[in-house]
């Protein structure tokens, strides 16, 4: 029997609309590639012992885990350090990035190696996007007012660290992640990612519900808008070092 046109047209939309899923909807729906690897990148204030917790987990899970150096300097040279990482890994590869580190896993995740890609109460702006500009559609959070500079050098005092950026964490312990942490460039902060890896890799994002360094509303906005699979966690902006069995588990159902 032939269509009529009532029903051609309808037809007609129907595959036009399900040829034009946007690629991160495809992504999304996708089934998690096997990955053996893992590649974690950390934010401001910071330095890769932060991931000390998850990488003990992981590697009990069997995955080869590797935290980058993030220099801490500008965003060319900071995505340079993650490309590197991921130039060596020998095969499908899971990248993490925790607060400022979201946008390296913005602007790295399109490479070959990376299957899925995790963010952790992290920036997830799009190519170009402004994320100062975005941010400041929200409430600014608590911690902002707490980065002091020297020169071009910045840190977060103690007393902001303790309070709002490690609020969860015994005072002993955030102490000490204090004395450690790295101070950043200003230059850091005026880069624009060029990528948008969400946009063609599965993502995975954990909300920390007790954010004071970045908003949780708009942790959830980016969750959202990039068609994440998406966790929320009582947790401060550290929720990778107070909650590492959560954060771990998220990492595993990316890989796979």
């Amino acid at each position: 029997m032939m269509m009529n046109r009532r029903a051609f047209s309808a037809a007609l939309v129907a595959g036009a609309a399900a040829t034009l899923l946007s690629s991160r909807g495809m992504a999304a729906m996708a089934a998690p590639v096997k990955a053996r690897n893992v590649v974690l990148a950390h934010g401001l204030f910071a330095d890769g012992s932060r991931w000390t917790e998850v990488i003990a987990r992981l590697q009990v899970a069997g995955l080869n885990a590797t935290a980058v150096q993030n220099p801490l300097t500008t965003l060319p040279e900071a995505a340079a350090a993650v490309k590197r990482v991921l130039d060596r890994q020998d095969g499908p590869t899971v990248l993490v990035g925790h607060s400022f580190a979201g946008m390296l896993v913005c602007e790295t995740g399109v490479h070959e190696n990376v299957s899925a890609l995790v963010y952790v109460a992290a920036r997830a702006p799009d190519a170009g996007e402004d994320y100062a500009a975005l941010a400041k559609t929200y409430p600014t959070p608590p911690a902002s007012a707490g980065i002091v500079f020297d020169g071009d050098e910045g840190r977060l005092s103690e007393a902001a660290f303790l309070r709002d950026f490690a609020g969860d964490l015994p005072e002993a312990r955030a102490k000490v992640l204090y004395a450690v942490q790295q101070p950043f460039q200003k230059a850091l902060l005026t880069g624009k990612t060029t990528e948008a890896a969400w946009r063609s890799k599965p993502s995975w994002y954990a909300v920390s519900t007790e954010d004071r360094t970045i908003n949780p509303d708009l942790e959830r906005f980016m969750a959202e808008r990039m068609g994440a699979r998406t966790i929320e966690v009582k947790a401060s902006h550290l929720s990778l070092i107070s909650h590492p069995d959560e954060i771990s588990r998220l990492i595993l159902e990316a890989a796979g």
